[in-house]
C-alpha cells in the first residue's frame, strides 16, 4: 500500500444528466431521483397519460415508491425508473411518434418483473383512481 494520500474526486450531480442504473441505490442518487420525480412526475403523467399504455403501471409504481412500507432497495429502483420516465434525456426520444415511449415501457416491464410483488392492491387502486381523475379533467 502506498503511504500517499489519495485525492477523492469531487462528486457533483447534474439534475438533468442521466444516472447509471448501478448507482440507483446510492443514497445521494436516491435523493436526487426522488427530487426529480417529485418535480416532474405529475406534470409528465398528466401530459402523456392518454398516450402511453403503461400509465397505470407508472402511477402504481409512483404510489408504491411513496409508501413508507416499501423496502428501501425497492424504492431506490422504483425512483430510478420514474426518474428515467421524467427526464428529457432518453434512449429513444419521447417525441418520436409510436416509438418514443418504448424504452420507458421496457424499463417499467423490467422493474415490475423484478419488484412487482411490492405493488399492493392499494397502490393499484390509487393508480386507477388517479387515471379516472386525469380522464375527467
Amino acid at each position: 500500500m502506498s503511504s500517499r494520500k489519495k485525492e477523492s474526486p469531487s462528486v457533483t450531480f447534474d439534475p438533468e444528466a442521466e444516472i447509471a442504473p448501478a448507482r440507483a441505490l446510492v443514497p445521494a442518487v436516491m435523493k436526487l431521483n426522488e427530487e426529480r420525480v417529485d418535480r416532474g412526475f405529475w406534470p409528465k403523467i398528466r401530459k402523456v397519460a392518454a398516450k402511453v399504455p403503461f400509465a397505470q403501471e407508472a402511477l402504481s409504481v409512483w404510489f408504491c415508491a411513496k409508501d413508507e412500507e416499501t423496502p428501501l432497495a425497492a424504492k431506490g429502483m422504483m425512483l430510478a425508473a420514474l426518474a428515467y420516465f421524467v427526464l428529457p434525456i432518453d434512449a429513444i426520444p419521447d417525441l418520436i411518434v409510436g416509438f418514443g415511449y418504448t424504452d420507458d415501457a421496457a424499463v417499467f416491464a423490467a422493474l415490475l418483473a423484478l419488484l412487482g410483488r411490492n405493488l399492493k392492491p392499494r397502490h393499484k387502486a390509487a393508480a386507477q383512481a388517479a387515471i379516472d381523475r386525469l380522464e375527467t379533467d
